[in-house]
């Protein structure tokens, strides 16, 4: 498939997603429309996967077998293989065939089946087919947050009947071409739908969506040297753009995450899958990260992380976490108000020998006192963790428009001497109401990173004694000098000017006066006499 053709499918799909939801707004609607895409991928890979089995047999179109062990064979290859069953009349195609809507047709003439009953048995079946097998947790519950009862879709059934009915329909035209195309292309245009929902969720949509630039630097410096990853963890994964991009740096072998909101561990699961990790190299778990880590004795070898900033959690207020080995040996325990070290602690605590983590975070852990302070001086000076600190633009981030940073941490740092810091601040491009990076803008701070050098202005190679001195303070402009010169003001040229005005000025109140006495009315400039 070309870069054209994938444009064009993820413009065909956004279409579908926009003339569809009505009233919806489409935040609510993102649930649905990427839900059926997920079926209908399930459904066309079931059908792949099943029609190969069939090469041998009478009956090769496996929508039209009937025999029962034919079935039974297929259902526990599917199992085994793609992890979850499909009958042939449970697949994408019949259910939309069955709903017989006429897509182009107004909602007052439009006239199909009702097929809602059906297709909500076929995904609680896509689901129990799963039970007692290896993807059992990985398909759990995964469309329940597709209510079909829901008000939302329409008043009444027969209005949620016709609009779920034209969303099958419309769908059922796209060919996704599973067996001719990249894996990832239905990946990619999956992330585009993700991201275009973000731009118009707002403060919501940092809970499930990193920008890609800002996920492609993450992933560049994680994977910088290694052409293969042993695994990749995200403790506050969202939808799992950011694990997903590591792929397309390194080959992966193993992903793991951890996502608080229901919805978005859900969107998460079947991210992976629609990019076809099988179910066995990922595991998704959903609960808050730092209260409940799912992923406690495992270490990784590429972390990334864009957490919630400066959220709150039970801190001191927990006795556990005191003696917890995430928080133990720093002396104190992040703010209640502010969990950005808490989930820097857990991250470090997660990383292997080898690993490098690149984390998002506020400005605020650069140079915040207190707890934060001694928790900041612990990683520098005990530990010698931190290896860069990437200052970003503001208003790059959905639902915020504070600037971030990313702290780049390694175990086992080449450069131990010094930290790098990169000032990447004041470099972007405006995008409707949103600043974003750019290709030009990415390969700059990789590079920069990389060749860990000072450029004038950019970035700085800080000694760790200049950061001691600086009481462990990290706020970029201490170390790169980003203040430009003003040119030089030539005074006396000023007041030439200055006189040249005056002149002028006098010439155009006697123009003034002289109207004001034709007229026979007094002057504003009183007598000049």
């Amino acid at each position: 498939m070309t870069e054209e053709q994938k444009q064009r499918l993820e413009a065909q799909l956004w279409k579908i997603a926009n003339e569809l939801r009505g009233k919806m707004d489409a935040d609510e609607f993102r649930d649905y429309i990427l839900g059926f895409i997920f079926y209908k991928y399930l459904s066309e890979k079931q059908y792949i996967f099943a029609n190969k089995l069939l090469e041998t047999e009478a009956v090769k179109d496996y929508a039209l077998v009937k025999d029962a062990a034919d079935l039974a064979a297929i259902k526990e290859e599917s199992l085994e293989k793609l992890g979850y069953f499909l009958h042939p009349d449970e697949l994408f195609s019949a259910i939309s065939k069955k709903g017989n809507i006429k897509i182009d047709a107004d909602d007052e003439e439009a006239t199909g089946n009702f097929i809602l009953e059906d297709l909500q048995s076929i995904l609680n079946a896509i689901e129990q087919s799963t039970m007692g097998n290896e993807s059992e947790d990985d398909f759990n519950k995964l469309f329940e947050d597709i209510d079909l009862a829901s008000t939302k879709l329409g008043r009444t059934p027969a209005a949620r009947n016709l609009l779920i009915a034209k969303v099958l329909a419309h769908l059922d035209q796209i060919d996704f071409q599973l067996d001719k195309i990249e894996s990832d292309v239905l990946g990619d245009a999956y992330e585009y739908l993700i991201g275009q929902f973000a731009s118009g969720a707002g403060k919501k949509a940092g809970e499930f969506y990193t920008p890609q630039q800002v996920s492609r630097i993450l992933a560049k410096i994680v994977t910088l040297g290694k052409g293969q990853i042993k695994n990749a963890y995200d403790p506050t994964c969202g939808s799992g753009s950011l694990l997903l991009r590591i792929a397309k740096e390194a080959e992966v072998g193993e992903f793991y995450g951890q996502e608080l909101n229901r919805t978005t561990y859900n969107l998460a699961r079947m991210n992976m899958i629609l990019h076809d990790v099988h179910f066995s190299r990922f595991d998704i778990r959903q609960e808050d990260t730092l209260e409940t880590p799912e992923h406690v004795d495992q270490r990784f070898e590429a972390v990334v992380a864009n957490p919630p900033f400066s959220a709150k959690w039970k801190g001191d207020e927990n006795p556990l976490n005191e003696t917890d080995d995430r928080f133990s040996q720093y002396g104190r325990i992040a703010p209640k108000t502010k969990a950005d070290f808490a989930f820097v602690q857990h991250i470090i605590h997660h990383m292997a020998d080898n690993a490098t983590a690149a984390i998002v975070l506020p400005h605020g852990v650069l140079f915040r006192g207190a707890a934060e302070g001694i928790i900041r001086e612990y990683i520098i000076r005990e530990q010698n963790y931190l290896d860069a600190v990437i200052g970003l633009p503001p208003n790059i981030f959905y639902g915020t428009s504070i600037p971030a940073c990313i702290l780049v941490f390694k175990k086992c740092r080449v450069h131990d001497e010094d930290i790098l810091f990169i000032d990447a601040s004041g470099e972007f491009e405006k995008v409707g109401n949103q600043n974003a990076l750019t290709d030009e803008h990415v390969a700059k701070i990789v590079r920069a990173y990389k060749e860990r050098k000072t450029i004038d202005k950019y970035s700085y190679v800080a000694p760790i004694s200049q950061i001691a001195e600086n009481d462990y303070n990290l706020n970029i402009p201490r170390y790169v000098d980003t203040f430009e010169e003003e040119e030089p003001v030539d005074l006396e040229a000023v007041t030439q000017e200055l006189a040249a005005l005056e002149d002028k000025m006098a010439e155009t109140d006697q123009i003034i006066t002289g109207f004001c006495e034709e007229l026979g009315i007094a002057s504003p400039f009183g007598s000049k006499g």
